[in-house]
């Protein structure tokens, strides 16, 4: 019966792509670019934090958030500073704003949603709880306060702290969204045990693997991990990615998609110098690794639009001993091994992570027996999903975490 059911995922998701892919397509409706604004710190500047760390989710520093990087529907928010874990395990530092709604809280406090950002870049000047919300992600955001949930938003160790951000390593993004639960729950705030996890995008593979691994991070805190939903989640894509070199990708890519693997690049050859990746790079590949190391998204899309990704190469990343195994390591998406249910949105005309990579992901959860339900949303591309999806995911929400 299982393999009934992938078969039929996955011949329903095929026809859909061939449907929309024989015709011209709906205008892709893109959230318009904005330049990045100065970094607001609210009086939390720890990119160069020094001192003692601690245990994961101990609570280090807490500020007033400056109400310019609020939600307009929080009662209250605050930014913290708190200890986590890096890519390889090793104690490191994050930090995170936390929102509350403007309902008075329940008896045992308001329940809690982690919500796991998706792509703005690796710069310290591009953290999420020192600039304003995207108006898409403001209004998702605002729409789950309104409903009464508290959100816990992480920045990702490394984004306004010591160290290079790892993007889409799994391991690195679960360690900072799990401890960004725990630290606030040391703040004094009047949070819930219970809670579960949104994100987007890099948030959406970020927020699978914290999901994956919640329950055992979170072990002895008390916490009462429920469930997540994960849009326009990249799945698979290591196996695109340990295939460039300079006679792949053979055409030019959408510039976000250059962006996404400069800063792929970027991430896994800061986390791996052992493997020596950078040897395989022209002078122009070298440039642009150093670029994603401080641009903003909307920066570093202007400066590779019109790129040919494999002029940044002299030879195949294949060509590197051991290179295949440590990208399946460092950014793969796990299909197996969840405890609580999963809601899976994803956008048919997706561009930046394409249909078929959440729908391979569902195809291999269901392989799996994981408690995985999966949404498709024909008309929405990768930004677009995020709000259409809500219909679906907040009665999702609402059953888990009762």
């Amino acid at each position: 019966m299982r393999r009934r059911s992938v078969r039929i995922a996955l011949v329903a998701l095929a026809t859909a792509c061939a449907a929309v892919f024989a015709v011209d397509p709906a205008p892709v409706r893109a959230e318009p670019e904005r330049a990045t604004p100065t970094a607001v710190w609210s009086g939390l500047d720890a990119r160069d934090h020094s001192g003692p760390i601690g245990a994961p989710g101990t609570l280090l520093k807490k500020t007033v958030l400056d109400r310019s990087v609020s939600l307009s529907g929080a009662a209250a928010a605050y930014r913290y500073l708190y200890a986590t874990r890096d890519v390889h395990g090793k104690p490191a530092t994050s930090t995170a704003a936390v929102f509350l709604p403007r309902r008075p809280a329940p008896a045992g406090g308001h329940p809690v949603i982690a919500w796991a950002h998706g792509t703005t870049g690796l710069g310290d000047g591009c953290t999420p709880s020192a600039l304003p919300r995207s108006p898409r992600d403001t209004a998702y955001l605002n729409h789950w306060l309104r409903r009464g949930y508290a959100v816990v938003a992480s920045d990702y160790a490394g984004l306004g702290t010591p160290g290079l951000m790892s993007y889409l390593s799994g391991a690195a993004t679960a360690y900072s969204v799990v401890d960004s639960v725990r630290a606030a729950h040391r703040t004094g705030l009047p949070l819930a045990k219970r809670w579960a996890i949104v994100g987007q995008s890099q948030g959406g593979g970020g927020a699978l693997n914290a999901a994956r691994r919640a329950t055992r991070l979170s072990r002895g805190s008390g916490l009462d991990y429920r469930g997540v939903v994960a849009t326009g989640t990249p799945a698979n894509i290591e196996h695109v990615v340990w295939q460039a070199g300079p006679s792949f990708p053979p055409v030019s890519l959408p510039a976000g998609l250059n962006v996404y693997a400069a800063y792929i690049l970027a991430g896994f050859t800061d986390a791996r110098p052992d493997l020596h990746g950078e040897q395989a790079l022209t002078a122009r590949g070298r440039e642009v690794l150093r670029q994603a190391k401080t641009l903003c998204y909307a920066e570093l899309k202007t400066e590779l639009k019109g790129e040919r990704l494999n002029g940044w190469f002299t030879r195949p990343l294949t060509s590197i001993p051991g290179i295949r195994a440590a990208l399946t390591d460092y950014m793969s998406t796990p299909y197996s091994g969840y405890d609580r249910p999963i809601f899976l949105g994803q956008g048919l005309l997706d561009l930046d992570v394409p249909a078929v990579s959440a729908g391979s992901l569902y195809a291999q959860m269901l392989a799996a027996g994981q408690p995985v339900e999966f949404h498709l949303y024909p008309g929405e591309d990768h930004s677009g999903t995020v709000l259409a999806s809500l219909p679906d995911s907040t009665p999702f929400v609402e059953r888990i975490l009762r």
